[in-house]
């Protein structure tokens, strides 16, 4: 760099990276402060306790019982939607066959997209309105009033599928997974753009099918764009504050119902920051929350990683 540069590029970056240390930075350095406090939130005053909040944080059977519900999401989350967005994906782009036997996505390709990405658009306020309707537990929800009209549930005894231990994580997994199939649709294809038509067509020519073409050409080819999705489907996982709290039954505040069955991680920090006034053990969750974020990144990111393919 030449004698001069050093002073350009300095004076253009340190203005953002004040922003970023002030905006960013700094209020992480600050929640872990408080998180070595018994800080109740409304009082100015507070007393150091070092590290009792994290030692009673681990003992809290609500928090780990939400860290283990946390971890399902990010199972099944990422890899449901990444499969079905992949799925569709590859059908509107490479499903179909031309006539001059050519390869190109299945007939109303672009209508199916516009569709598929519609829920996106959707709030997660509105989402959970909508979703709350289908699984209304009497005869007037969409899930209850179809099963019951092909005689699968008893009209006297609807399932309440909110209200049920063992499909309420099920129940807001669908949700989710609804909406974010379409973005994810959308992503893929716009990668799989950029992969020449003729990669397609020599494979067909080989003689592959539409299984060998997925799974040898498509996946390989799009591995950094499926990396970068399981990153930000980890993260959503690790959150869903919106929906457990708008759609799940109140267990003091925040939802997580019933019986802490759907309670992840921000809905008892929440709780215990704003219902209980114990902000200080709330900011010793939100350390924990932000370190295992953070790990699940690099993890994913070390994991998946794979030498690029050039083409």
């Amino acid at each position: 760099m030449r004698k001069g540069q050093y002073r350009f590029v300095t004076g253009f970056l340190f203005i953002p990276v004040l922003l970023y240390v002030v905006f960013v930075i700094w209020p992480y350095i600050q929640t872990f402060g408080y998180s070595l406090t018994d800080w109740k939130g409304q009082s100015q005053t507070f007393d150091f306790v070092g590290l009792d909040n994290y030692r009673a944080l681990f003992q809290d059977d609500v928090f780990m019982q939400a860290i283990w519900h946390n971890l399902q999401f990010l199972v099944f989350i990422p890899v449901i939607t990444i499969l079905l967005a992949l799925f569709f994906a590859f059908m509107l782009n490479a499903g179909g066959r031309s006539r001059a036997g050519g390869v190109q996505g299945v007939a109303g390709s672009k209508f199916y997209k516009v569709v598929y990405f519609f829920p996106q658009v959707l709030s997660l306020a509105i989402l959970a309105v909508l979703f709350n309707a289908v699984y209304r537990s009497d005869g007037g929800g969409l899930l209850n009033g179809a099963l019951i009209k092909i005689h699968l549930v008893d009209p006297g005894n609807p399932i309440e599928w909110l209200n049920e231990p063992n499909m309420v994580l099920w129940a807001l997994m669908v949700a989710v997974i609804w909406q974010g199939v379409g973005f994810y649709l959308v992503l893929f294809s716009a990668a799989m753009q950029s992969i020449p038509k003729d990669i397609y067509e020599a494979a067909l020519i080989d003689g592959a099918n539409r299984n060998q073409s997925f799974f040898r050409i498509t996946l390989p080819l799009l591995w950094d764009t499926v990396q970068t999705a399981w990153v930000y489907l980890g993260i959503i996982a690790m959150d869903m504050f919106v929906l457990v709290s708008s759609m799940t039954q109140n267990m003091g505040a925040y939802g997580g119902g019933p019986d802490h069955h759907s309670d992840v991680m921000a809905t008892v920090m929440m709780r215990n920051f704003l219902y209980y006034g114990k902000s200080g053990y709330a900011c010793a969750m939100g350390v924990i929350m932000l370190l295992l974020t953070l790990i699940l990144s690099v993890f994913t990111l070390r994991v998946t990683r794979r030498e690029r393919i050039e083409f």
